[in-house]
C-alpha cells in the first residue's frame, strides 16, 4: 500500500496540463481527435456503436426489461476478433462487460441477473452521433419481496481516439432503504474476457503486481491481456479508478481465469444511507498491441484530469 500512494502521490503533485484543441491551425480534425461514432437502436432494449459509415457493430448494449444489463459484444478497435465472452461454462452468470454487487443486504446481485433481482426503469440514447456517444440504463434493484432497494444508473461515454476504445462508466446508487454491502471477494464492475485453459494471458496492475499476486492489492489501474482467435498479438482492456471515488485507490478482483474487476467489497463492509445516492466513476481502455506501463500511469493522468 505505501508503493501504491508514493507513486500516486509523485504522479498527481505534477497537476493537469490545459486539454489542447483537436483542430489544427487549417480548421482540420488533428491527427489524435476522436473518430466518429452513431449508436443504433438494433431492437428493443438493444443498443449496437458503430463508426461512422461502419457495416459491423464495435460495441453493443443489451438492456432488457427483466434481466441485468450488460455490454457484449466489444470488437477490438481493428476489427479483428470479439474481446468478450457471455456467459462461459466455467460462469454462467458472467455476461461481458457489466456491474453485479454481492450481498446487498444479504441479496446476490453478481450471480443473480433474473427479473426477480433487475427491474428496468428506463434504457435510452443520450447522445447518438458525434466524436463520442453516450447511453444510459436504470434499474430497480428488488428485494426478495419486490420492493426496490436500490436504484442504479449507468452513464456511459465512448470515443475511439489513436487507436484505441475509450469507454468511461458513471455509476450511481441511489439507495430506497438503508443498503449494505458486505464484505466479498468481488462486487461491483466486472470484464470476462474469452478466456480457456490454453490462452496465453496476463494481468497486471499500476505497482507491477501480475496475475494473482494483485488479487485483492489496491492499485490506480489494472490492465488485461490475452491471446485473441484471428490476431497475432494481444488484446488489452485497462481499467482506471479515479480520485473522487470514496475507495480510491480501489482493490481488484483478479479470478483464476483472468476476470478482473475493481472491487470496494474486497475492502471490507460499506453503506448507502436511505435517501442518498453514491457515485463511482472508471474509464476502460480497449486496446491491441503491448502493456506500456509508463504510457498507461500517463494514460491514466490524462483521465483524472478531464474529470
Amino acid at each position: 500500500m505505501r508503493k501504491v500512494l508514493t507513486i500516486l502521490i509523485i504522479i498527481i503533485s505534477f497537476g493537469c496540463r490545459p486539454q489542447f484543441s483537436k483542430m489544427d491551425p487549417a480548421g482540420k480534425v488533428a491527427p489524435g481527435a476522436n473518430s466518429p461514432l452513431t449508436i443504433r437502436t438494433e431492437n428493443t432494449g438493444t443498443f449496437a456503436v458503430f463508426r461512422e459509415n461502419g457495416k459491423e457493430p464495435i460495441l453493443t448494449q443489451v438492456a432488457k426489461a427483466n434481466e441485468r444489463p450488460y455490454i457484449h459484444p466489444i470488437m477490438a478497435p481493428d476489427g479483428k476478433g470479439v474481446l468478450t465472452e457471455y456467459r462461459p461454462k466455467h460462469h454462467l452468470h458472467q455476461t461481458g462487460l457489466y456491474w453485479g454487487l454481492k450481498k446487498v443486504n444479504g441479496r446476490d446481485y453478481f450471480m443473480k441477473w433474473q427479473g426477480d433481482y433487475w427491474q428496468q426503469v428506463s434504457a435510452k440514447v443520450v447522445e447518438r452521433n458525434g466524436p463520442q456517444v453516450k447511453w444510459q440504463t436504470v434499474y430497480n434493484l428488488l428485494d426478495s419481496l419486490g420492493n426496490t432497494t436500490l436504484t442504479e444508473t449507468q452513464n456511459w461515454t465512448m470515443q475511439a481516439r489513436n487507436g484505441k476504445y475509450l469507454l468511461d462508466l458513471e455509476w450511481k446508487g441511489e439507495a430506497k432503504t438503508n443498503v449494505k454491502f458486505s464484505k466479498f471477494y468481488v462486487g461491483g464492475l466486472f470484464l470476462r474476457m474469452p478466456w480457456d485453459k490454453e490462452t496465453a494471458g496476463e494481468v497486471v496492475n499500476a505497482v507491477g503486481q501480475r496475475n494473482r499476486e494483485a488479487e485483492a492489492q489496491r492499485a490506480p489501474w489494472i490492465d488485461v491481456g490475452m491471446e485473441i482467435e484471428g490476431r497475432d498479438d494481444w488484446a488489452h482492456f485497462a481499467i482506471f479508478d479515479h480520485p473522487d471515488n470514496k475507495a480510491f485507490p480501489i482493490s481488484w478482483r483478479v479470478d483464476n481465469e483472468l476476470g478482473i474487476g475493481p472491487s470496494r467489497q474486497i475492502m471490507g463492509d460499506w453503506e448507502i444511507p436511505k435517501g442518498e445516492t453514491e457515485v463511482v466513476r472508471y474509464r476502460l481502455v480497449v486496446y491491441t498491441g503491448v502493456l506500456n506501463q509508463t504510457e498507461m500511469t500517463r494514460n491514466w493522468k490524462e483521465f483524472i484530469c478531464e474529470y
